[in-house]
């Protein structure tokens, strides 16, 4: 695919020092120029900020199975995701996939396909597709070949979660949802019980267990995060184990607690959007306004990294620079990218291309090479 070389004129661009101003920005072998091309393209009423780089998402699900028992051949699926993400602004996007007791789409055998297909279509894509391994910490059996697996897979991100219903399988109670997750798992309801009230039986044996192969990862150099962290001793336990990354944590005690020891801060970007978490957890916002935020991720709705942004900047919690750096130069951070998510000469020409009045998405250009275009700016470009 050939990157464009050209240079934008009359926009307002979002550039790392000076803040939203009117400016010129010349593209040319994928990245970045100080020096004007020969050919210009006139963006007047377009706004011009860096691609959004969305850390953890899940929203590809529907993509590739869209209702139960119904895959999509694999391929075709992540291509479709492909083209939500470019819709949406987003120029690098880690696909965050469940290794789960769960079961359907988020099994461990259904985890490897997803890795397969994006490993298969990286060559296809213009967007920069990054696999995401979010595995369930009492799943012990799979602990042993868990690294290797991970190294065949390339994935360089881990995520550690914990969703069994310890509470209510303690008190000998039916889980909620049962049946449906024992559906969905290709299980009978009975052998699904039956499994969660083994693994909660062993919980004891996960510390342990994370301990060693947390330093196996680390080892591998896999980056390392937890989920969901209520507690600032569970935080520390994870950063004792070299997992520095906090994605969406549920109180304020947890998120302090990162941020006092440089962890790094997660937050979901619907949550944002909503004003408030879906399930009772700390608010997005307030922890924004605390300054307790590197990054805000699409979570399972890709609309949202954009929306949230635009929307913390309209209501005065941020300007502009301040809120577009929680989808872009802040998640760069977080993942160790350091050839994109600012517009400066030499980065990635990652960037989104926004309609200056109604602040949609007009286009999308990932390493220069066009990922979505829409509407009238096709012809400016085209012209």
């Amino acid at each position: 695919m050939t990157s464009l070389n050209l240079t934008l004129t009359g926009a307002e661009v979002l550039l790392p020092d000076d803040g939203v101003t009117p400016a010129e920005l010349s593209l040319a072998e994928g990245v970045i120029q100080t020096d004007r091309t020969e050919r210009r393209v006139d963006l007047t009423g377009y706004l011009v900020l860096p691609g959004i780089i969305d850390l953890h998402g899940d929203g590809f699900e529907r993509h590739i199975a869209p209702r139960r028992g119904a895959m999509k051949q694999m391929d075709e699926g992540i291509l479709s995701v492909e083209a939500e993400l470019a819709a949406n602004g987003i120029t690098t996007a880690v696909l965050a996939q469940f290794h789960s007791w769960e079961g359907g789409v988020r099994g461990p055998e259904f985890a490897g396909q997803v890795f397969d297909a994006i490993a298969s279509v990286r060559d296809r894509v213009v967007t920069d597709l990054l696999p995401q391994l979010r595995f369930e910490t009492h799943m012990l059996d799979d602990y042993a070949d868990l690294p290797d697996r991970i190294a065949a897979w390339q994935v360089p991100y881990i995520v550690f979660n914990d969703h069994l219903p310890h509470e209510r399988l303690a008190q000998g109670r039916t889980p909620p949802r049962l049946t449906g997750q024992a559906l969905k798992a290709g299980r009978s309801p009975e052998k699904h019980l039956e499994m969660l009230k083994s693994m909660h039986a062993r919980r004891d044996e996960v510390t342990p267990a994370l301990d060693a192969l947390c330093a196996a990862l680390t080892k591998q150099g896999v980056r390392m995060g937890s989920h969901d962290d209520a507690t600032a001793q569970t935080r520390a336990q994870w950063r004792a184990r070299g997992a520095h990354i906090a994605e969406f944590p549920e109180t304020l005690e947890a998120a302090e607690a990162a941020c006092a020891a440089g962890d790094r801060i997660i937050l979901g970007s619907p949550n944002v959007v909503r004003g408030g978490s879906h399930k009772g957890n700390v608010s997005a916002l307030d922890l924004i306004a605390m300054g307790l935020c590197d990054a805000l991720a699409s979570d399972y709705h890709y609309p949202s990294p954009r929306r949230a942004a635009l929307m913390l900047a309209k209501t005065g919690l941020l300007d502009l620079a301040g809120a577009w750096a929680l989808v872009s130069s802040g998640p760069a951070r977080v993942l160790g990218l350091r050839d994109r998510g600012t517009l400066a000469p030499g980065q990635r020409a990652d960037l989104v291309i926004l309609d200056a009045d109604t602040h949609r998405v007009s286009a999308t250009l990932a390493g220069g090479r066009v990922s979505y275009m829409s509407g009238d700016i096709a012809a400016r470009f085209v012209g």
